[in-house]
């Protein structure tokens, strides 16, 4: 019987799909991981210590004046919380407030309590924010 070899390839290409993959043990790893691993950091003279044979220790050496302040990551996070460009409290506060309006009654909105009690409320505060902003577009020319 003969086959077309149109027929042959896909044939054989879905045999050689269907087998198992023959797995070389040379290729895995010989020996198991360490079963503890410890990450710290030391200030000023502190030295790090030393490293047993199932565990390893990984040290950061920071400057004795760090000791004791909040961690550089967290004190970076702290500054982006700052009123924008160096703007006052009362600003950071309004826009806090506007998040939280929405869910709040008199929030113009289908969602939270009464919030459709606030719709007018809502189109002053937009009336008046256009307005400052017409303001100081005209203090710019």
């Amino acid at each position: 019987m003969k086959m077309p070899a149109r027929l042959l390839f896909p044939l054989l290409a879905a045999a050689a799909f269907a087998a198992p993959a023959h797995a070389d043990p040379s290729l895995a790893q010989s020996a198991e991981p360490p079963d503890k691993f410890s990450f710290l950091i030391t200030y000023g003279a502190d030295q790090c210590p030393e490293s047993s044979g199932e565990e390893i220790v990984v040290c950061a050496q920071e400057p004795e004046t760090e000791r004791y302040r909040v961690p550089k990551p967290l004190r970076e996070e702290l500054k982006e919380d700052d009123a924008p460009m160096g703007g006052s409290w009362a600003s950071a506060v309004e826009g806090y407030d506007s998040i939280a309006r929405t869910t709040r009654p008199n929030s113009c909105s289908a969602v939270g309590s009464y919030g459709f009690t606030g719709c007018t409320a809502a189109a002053i505060r937009q009336w008046f924010e256009e307005r400052r902003l017409y303001a100081q577009q005209q203090g710019k020319d």
